[in-house]
Formats: structure tokens, C-alpha cells, sequence
């Protein structure tokens, strides 16, 4: 797993290659590309964010430095979104939202599903070490 800075400058790589190329392209879809490498980003310094804050012992620079990139991130994504409104191509970004929505409930998902095999697990495992005491007791 990377760490939150690392995630944090893989979006701001994303961020810098949409406004560049912005500047070049008629097209708004011609983005299309590195929108996804932004959400991509964008998804992976949320799970980043999600295992530092599960193994706790962040320093409050670190978690003042945390909080300012998720809001620099939402602001970004507030004027992608105004890019693609203005240029008439709502229904693109309308598109765009319900796909990284639907990933973002298959994630969630998939982590339940996770966590469930996880408590089936330790529920086997104890009741193997319950057996395996009893057995060693006779």
C-alpha cells in the first residue's frame, strides 16, 4: 500500500496533465484518458488515506497535510466539473459520476464481502484452537 503523500502527488501529476492539455484540446471528451487517471489517483489516495487512518500514529502535520490535499482534490474535481458543464457536455459528466459511483459501491462491496470472510475465518480458527485444547486436556 502507498503512502498518503505518494497518492496525494499522483493526483497532483493528474491535476497538471488535465490543465495542460486543456489548454491544447477543442474537445472536452479528448480528456477522457486523464480524467480516469485522475479518479484513478483519485481512488487509490482514499484507500491510502483509509489504511493510514487504520494503523493510526499520524502526526497532525501529517494529518493537516492530509485534510489540505482531500480539499485541493475536491475543488479540482468542482472545476472539472464546470469544464465539462460549460463546454455542453453535462450528460458526459453526468456519465462520468454514475460510473466512479458504481465503483465506488463495488468497492464497499467487496470490502464487506472482505471483512465477512475475514470473521468466518477467526470463527473456524477459534473453534480449531477450542477442539484442539480440549483434545490436548483428555
Amino acid at each position: 500500500m502507498i503512502d498518503p503523500v505518494t497518492a496525494f502527488a499522483a493526483v497532483q501529476s493528474a491535476v497538471a496533465l488535465i490543465k495542460k492539455a486543456k489548454a491544447t484540446v477543442d474537445d472536452v471528451r479528448s480528456l477522457g484518458p486523464l480524467v480516469g487517471k485522475f479518479f484513478e489517483a483519485k481512488h487509490e489516495t482514499a484507500k491510502a488515506v483509509r489504511e493510514a487512518k487504520k494503523k493510526g500514529g499520524s502526526s497532525m502535520a501529517q494529518a493537516v497535510q492530509i485534510e489540505m490535499e482531500l480539499m485541493q482534490q475536491e475543488q479540482f474535481e468542482a472545476d472539472l466539473k464546470e469544464i465539462f458543464i460549460y463546454s455542453g457536455n453535462a450528460d458526459v459528466w453526468a456519465k462520468i459520476e454514475a460510473r466512479v459511483a458504481e465503483a465506488h459501491r463495488a468497492e464497499i462491496e467487496e470490502a464487506r464481502a472482505e471483512k465477512a470472510r475475514e470473521a468466518r475465518r477467526d470463527r473456524k480458527s477459534t473453534r480449531l484452537n477450542s477442539s484442539h485444547m480440549s483434545e490436548s486436556r483428555m
